[in-house]
């Protein structure tokens, strides 16, 4: 299993902390929840009903015109690969790493770009498979320059796959009212925006073909029926989403200030995270840790990357930390 974020309860045994003592960053995870509506006793007892009105709402949410709904995108993310000939995937990395990984096991030639060689390397890939906004640097591809690249694979059959996990918050960015076009696909989280990764819920958008093949190859009944009602509740509650954006600029704005001042100024970020790159990261990771803030480690290039602190005594508890740790390093 590769790493993640939101491994707390790992850490509460590796640094013997109480698991209500500690401050979690280490998810891109809005820290505010949705409310859950009331779950009738059907949703439960019944298998779930793909007529029940759950493509609608994220259809209009997403703004796509066909979609499919799947047990979190990390279903999709496994099951693509499999679709379609062995070939030249290329990965923009730094990258979600389930994305290489699910490719590589499929029995594709996995090539690893940074985002300056993709225009020599284009005309040569099956798939190109990136993160927008990327996770975990935040770089955000513009929407043209996407679409061109998707152009040119498409010519000769290829795919743009655009993972946007990310992208409820900037949903102006987004190719995904485009995706009815042979060969884009895009995927897109439910939990991270609406503060409920755990119902584990993502939809594809793609053109109808494809969609059917991917419902075909992940059978039935893969979205659970509490899942389907919580999730058509969040969709429709069009007065909350523009709330929801705003409070995750102003904590994101208000983290990356934080760090800044802490003399660890970010090297990326999006709305719903922090990323810095530091020689230092894994120092700095086990400082926080040992502190009970858990935070997001990579390896490489070393970096951290902090999910939004859920108040202004999360934000002081880190901003304590830090300031201790700018002491131990000066």
């Amino acid at each position: 299993m590769l790493e993640h974020g939101g491994r707390l309860l790992r850490a509460v045994r590796q640094y013997g902390i109480a698991r209500e003592a500690w401050l979690d960053l280490s998810s891109g995870i809005a820290p505010w929840p949705y409310p859950i509506p009331p779950i009738p006793v059907d949703a439960w007892a019944r298998l779930p009903e793909t007529e029940d009105g759950l493509k609608a709402a994220a259809r209009a949410y997403y703004g796509a015109r066909q979609l499919l709904a799947v047990a979190g995108s990390q279903a999709a993310i496994q099951a693509l690969p499999q679709l379609r000939p062995t070939g030249r995937v290329g990965v923009l990395s730094p990258c979600y790493a389930e994305h290489p990984q699910a490719w590589q096991r499929a029995g594709h030639r996995l090539i690893e770009l940074d985002e300056a060689q993709v225009e020599g390397t284009l005309d040569s890939l099956d798939v190109l498979v990136l993160v927008n906004p990327n996770n975990p640097t935040g770089r955000r591809i513009p929407r043209e320059q996407l679409l061109a690249w998707h152009a040119r694979l498409a010519e000769r059959g290829g795919w743009l796959v655009v993972d946007e996990a990310f992208m409820d918050n900037t949903p102006e960015h987004s190719v995904v009212q485009c995706a009815e076009r042979p060969g884009l696909i895009v995927l897109r989280s439910f939990g991270k925006f609406f503060g409920l990764a755990g119902v584990r819920l993502g939809c594809v958008a793609a053109e109808l073909p494809l969609l059917q093949r991917l419902a075909d190859l992940l059978g039935p009944w893969t979205v659970s029926g509490p899942t389907r009602v919580v999730a058509q509740a969040c969709f429709a509650d069009q007065a909350a989403h523009p709330a929801q954006i705003e409070r995750c600029a102003q904590a994101s704005q208000r983290l990356a200030v934080l760090l800044e001042r802490s003399g660890l100024a970010p090297t990326g970020s999006c709305d719903l995270f922090q990323y810095v790159r530091s020689d230092r990261a894994a120092h700095l990771h086990d400082f926080l840790a040992r502190r009970g803030i858990l935070v997001r480690l990579f390896e490489y290039p070393p970096a951290v990357r902090l999910g939004l602190p859920a108040s202004g005594a999360d934000e002081q508890r880190l901003a304590q930390a830090l300031a201790d740790y700018q002491k131990e390093t000066a």
